[in-house]
């Protein structure tokens, strides 16, 4: 079986489109493609034998390939509210780094996470949260803040998460009960943008944990692989429904670990992607479920695994 992994391609946009011809060639897959001014980036899966391959065709035309682990996931960034008394800047730059290592971020400002006495998460918030990949946390400065506020905030919470806050790795461990996945100390309430060495390595490190956490997920799903590669389905519905090249969203069709999410209106389209064809008569609804997105009334789409169907496409 090819074993795809996330790269990430930046270079000119003179001859881009031999790249994407490659990509595709090779039985990989375009992600998301970004063009900004005279450079363009496609965020891309491709086989991880081919990985040497690409770089050497991309290096006459000046453009760089490098893995970017997090190709492919969507993530939550939630901070207690999006105040200024919770100082958004933090939050703000987690996202965008994130976003630069490859994730599609979103970020949620809780409407009472404030308060160790009345923090609360309620039912609208986690089902948008439980919608994601894996949700970052950005709390505060104190210990004893976080340890009576988090056990609320990350009740109903099923997918993984990483913590941060200024108490360092170890104390954060310490205060969090239950475990969650990942921690990154250091990082409190900072009130200016990201932009000292110690700073810029602290987002590093967000991300190395974030990536370590996902990867761990990965191992798991590969022991009972998806009945479709989420990417390829993302594929089936950009050439299959006209209406998703009439939208205006940067990524109107988000690839996720376990399935996309498609920015069309649950109960106009449902119906037409259940039914929809992916091959051989294999439809959508035969090997996923069509779901109403808690986010704008999108659509989610969550691939069963082989399984439960009993089919690979």
């Amino acid at each position: 079986m090819t074993v795809l992994v996330p790269i990430t391609y930046k270079g000119g946009i003179y001859r881009h489109d031999d790249i994407i011809e490659l990509i595709e060639d090779l039985g990989g897959y375009i992600v998301q493609k970004h063009v900004l001014a005279q450079e363009v980036v496609l965020q891309s899966f491709v086989p991880r034998d081919d990985v040497e391959q690409i770089r050497r065709i991309a290096k006459p035309l000046a453009g760089e390939v490098k893995e970017s682990p997090l190709v492919g996931t969507e993530i939550a960034v939630i901070s207690p509210s999006l105040e200024i008394h919770h100082l958004p800047h933090t939050s703000c730059d987690i996202a965008e780094y994130l976003r630069q290592a490859g994730a599609k971020t979103n970020m949620v400002g809780l409407a009472r996470g404030f308060g160790k006495r009345i923090a609360n998460l309620n039912r609208e918030e986690r089902d948008v949260i439980n919608e994601h990949d894996l949700a970052v946390y950005v709390l505060g400065n104190f210990a004893e803040c976080i340890e009576h506020k988090f056990p609320v905030l990350q009740r109903g919470i099923e997918v993984p998460i990483v913590i941060t806050g200024a108490p360092d790795r170890e104390t954060l461990q310490k205060i969090v009960d239950p475990p969650v996945d990942g921690y990154v100390g250091g990082i409190g309430r900072i009130m200016h943008r990201f932009r000292r060495p110690e700073e810029l390595a602290k987002l590093d490190e967000i991300v190395a944990e974030v990536a370590r956490v996902l990867d761990a997920r990965r191992e798991v799903l590969a022991n009972d692989p998806l009945s479709i590669f989420p990417a390829r389905l993302k594929d089936v519905i950009e050439e299959k429904v006209y209406e998703v090249a009439t939208l205006t969203h940067p990524t109107p069709v988000t690839v996720q670990m376990t399935g996309v999410r498609v920015k069309l209106p649950y109960d106009d389209y449902a119906p037409e992607f259940r039914a929809l064809e992916i091959q051989d008569g294999v439809a959508i609804g035969d090997i996923a479920e069509v779901l109403p997105s808690r986010m704008r009334n999108y659509i989610i789409i969550r691939i069963k695994p082989y399984s439960e169907t009993g089919v690979m496409v």
